[in-house]
């Protein structure tokens, strides 16, 4: 397109920062419960981390290289994008800190209140001390540092403090150490004897309270204990070394992890000046690593796990997890499938029913073989357990499971190495390729001895864990239009040196734009044609260029366009001239929208799409995805009056827009929380199955 790239395309990574500050609205949303609130600032936290691993460290690399302007980025210099970044971390990172402060003092109208090592009673210190002790104690270990010897290397998921010890004999030579807070062995937060109120306290507090017990060997005067963190750049770097398997290459690579360069440093405001500038030289951070003053506490990811110390009141109410109307728990599921498709609707749905096919497949006499891909699996797999049932009942299993799952890499390593124990066989899938599809192949034969194929294709991981907070599709099939092309997708994984050909299925990184563009362009002619036009799309993020200039193409010929983008939307809706057509919104609520779901309206028959892929050059250039059609009319109806009450959503939606100002929806009408009026479509399925 001739309209210029800081016009039509939002860099990803400023985006990106947008999504975050709709989880912090959600962290300051008063009608949600307060432990609710404080775990979304938990989940901000733990967001902006992982954007400092992967995001920031990706494009400090590229400023190390080359400073030239780049489309994707809204045609900025990678400099400029890191200043632009900084500038928004510093604003979120004082925005956190404000509801943080906000949110603690609210927990006291709760008779919740946070002490600090300064307002135990002596009571409380008993209980500290002795709790430090027992249970603290043996985890603590002291780093002494000083400009003589190398700082050791510093975990970049914990918190320190940064120790300061003013001796009694030598006042003006203090010395300098640091304790690494054992928040994963221990727990973050401590709970005290209820007194009237219940009490609770940070660890690092507890451990600043015992440090004179700690550091009992010296003649202290005073202490002064502040805490740091640094975050590092999380990208692995695999040797070329031929001698080792790919797997072993993969562990040294994950341990090697925790010495990465430094992206980040963060540290309490309040820390003296000489102990912050020996920290920073020490770990040599340079003018491209991201230094930001924080307040007492890091690691508010933490919150996550908030623990709820009051009513039921304080956390969302539950929406139990549903029965599909069509599947009983004695009836085959496989049996089901020869009659019709299934769509698993999680977490409104339960996830067991794919532990259920597979527990099925495992004891079934005439199911010859079971194919998998995963990708992130729960720390107690049942898939796992699952599938090595079905390898001890003689069934021919094939787990296609990816090494490179960012930051589940050494958990899959884990998992590898049972399976293969196991005697199930695993395969690794595409060199320079990550494996990101979510299918299953199960082989059968009928009772004339004739295969027939069973499949599902997903648009999430197969982890029962995820499965109860992310929103996901998976569709169970045993139509030949698909299974037997999911059968090619897995002989491709098998045998990636000849690339397969799909009659149905969308799969990168070969055919996925190309067949969206296509699609596209179909709404194009049918637009100019004056037949029905429109596409819906539901999708995690969309950064294409490519697919974005397309669409924005689509908007000037009339044709309709609206998209549910969770998170990073690089295009820009409703500006006149090139996409007053397009509108995009965000849906933030108590589960994380994660399916993918896209429809075509096709000149009156409209084409249904769900699967793996976001439009976003790693999806489509760079992973093996699977994105399937739809052809069961069923489920076609259930697609789309998810997409229409989603779209009606006028309590937790915002617009996308070129102001990146997240400006709720205001819609007329009934309010309308898509999240519960879903739960409420499931349930009404279900009644209405029955």
């Amino acid at each position: 397109m001739n309209i210029p790239a800081q016009k039509r395309i939002i860099a990803r990574d400023i985006s990106w920062l947008a999504f975050n500050e709709r989880v912090l609205q959600e962290a300051m949303d008063e009608s949600n419960p307060l432990v609710e609130r404080l775990r979304f600032l938990g989940i901000y936290s733990s967001n902006m981390d992982e954007f400092f691993r992967v995001r920031y460290a990706s494009m400090k690399r590229l400023a190390q290289l080359s400073n030239e302007r780049q489309e994707r980025m809204g045609a900025m210099q990678p400099t400029e994008l890191l200043r632009e970044i900084s500038a928004k971390v510093q604003e979120m990172q004082a925005r956190s800190q404000a509801i943080n402060d906000a949110l603690m003092e609210e927990l006291s109208d709760y008779d919740i209140e946070f002490v600090t090592e300064r307002d135990l009673t002596a009571g409380q210190r008993d209980y500290v001390r002795k709790f430090f002790i027992d249970k603290v104690s043996p985890t603590v270990f002291t780093l002494m540092v000083d400009e003589t010897k190398e700082l050791p290397e510093l975990r970049e998921k914990s918190i320190y403090l940064a120790i300061r010890m003013f001796l009694k004999q030598d006042p003006e030579h203090p010395k300098m150490a640091l304790i690494e807070v054992p928040s994963e062995q221990v727990g973050r937060f401590v709970s005290l004897p209820r007194y009237g109120k219940q009490y609770i306290m940070y660890l690092e507090d507890l451990i600043r309270y015992n440090l004179e017990y700690i550091l009992f060997i010296y003649n202290i005067d005073h202490i002064e204990a502040h805490t740091v963190k640094i975050t590092r750049d999380a990208e692995l770097d695999l040797d070329d070394d031929v001698s080792k398997s790919f797997l072993e290459k993969m562990s040294k690579s994950v341990k090697n992890r925790r010495t990465g360069d430094p992206v980040r440093f963060v540290y309490d405001k309040e820390i003296n000046e000489q102990v912050l500038q020996f920290l920073v030289d020490a770990m040599e951070l340079d003018s491209f690593d991201s230094l930001i003053a924080g307040g007492r506490y890091h690691n508010k990811k933490d919150l996550i796990k908030f623990p709820n110390l009051g009513g039921e009141d304080l956390e969302f109410e539950k929406l139990p997890q549903l029965a599909h109307p069509d599947l009983d728990m004695d009836r085959s599921i496989l049996g089901v499938l020869d009659k019709q498709d299934i769509l698993l609707f999680l977490p409104y749905h339960n996830f067991s029913y794919i532990i259920r096919v597979l527990r099925e497949a495992a004891i079934d006499p005439r199911v010859k073989s079971i194919d998998i891909t995963l990708y992130r699996l729960a720390d107690d797999s049942r898939i796992i357990s699952a599938l090595v049932n079905a390898a001890k009942n003689g069934k021919e299993v094939t787990v296609v499971i990816e090494l490179q799952a960012r930051f589940d890499e050494a958990n899959n390593i884990g998992w590898t190495e049972v399976l293969q124990t196991e005697g199930v066989n695993v395969i690794f899938g595409v060199q320079g390729l990550k494996v990101h599809s979510k299918i299953l192949l199960i082989n059968r034969e009928d009772e004339s001895g004739v295969e027939k194929l069973y499949a599902s294709v997903g648009t999430g991981n197969f982890n029962e864990n995820t499965a109860r907070f992310y929103t996901d599709y998976h569709l169970l099939t045993a139509d030949e239009r698909i299974t037997k092309d999911v059968a090619r997708v897995f002989d491709f994984l098998r045998n990636n040196y000849k690339i397969k050909r799909y009659k149905h299925l969308l799969v990168s990184p070969h055919y996925t734009r190309k067949s969206y563009i296509k699609l596209i362009e179909k709404e194009i002619e049918n637009a100019k044609k004056g037949l029905p036009s429109g596409i819906r799309i539901k999708m995690n993020s969309l950064s294409d260029v490519k697919l974005i200039d397309k669409l924005y193409e689509a908007s000037t010929y009339g044709v309709k366009i609206q998209m549910v983008i969770r998170g990073i939307c690089s295009l820009v809706p409703g500006m006149k001239g090139f996409s007053e057509n397009i509108e995009a919104i965000s849906i933030l609520d108590r589960y994380l929208e994660h399916s993918r779901l896209l429809i075509f309206e096709n000149g009156g028959d409209p084409r249904y799409f769900l699967g793996s892929a976001d439009w976003m050059p790693r999806n489509l250039d760079y992973r093996v995805e699977v994105t399937t059609p739809v052809y069961d009319e069923k489920v076609k109806r259930q697609l789309r009056d998810h997409f229409d009450i989603i779209w009606k959503d006028n309590v937790k939606s915002r617009w996308h827009n070129e102001a990146l100002d997240n400006e709720y929806r205001n819609i007329r009408g009934p309010k309308i929380r898509s999240q519960y009026a879903l739960h409420d479509y499931v349930k009404k399925q279900l009644k209405l199955g029955k």
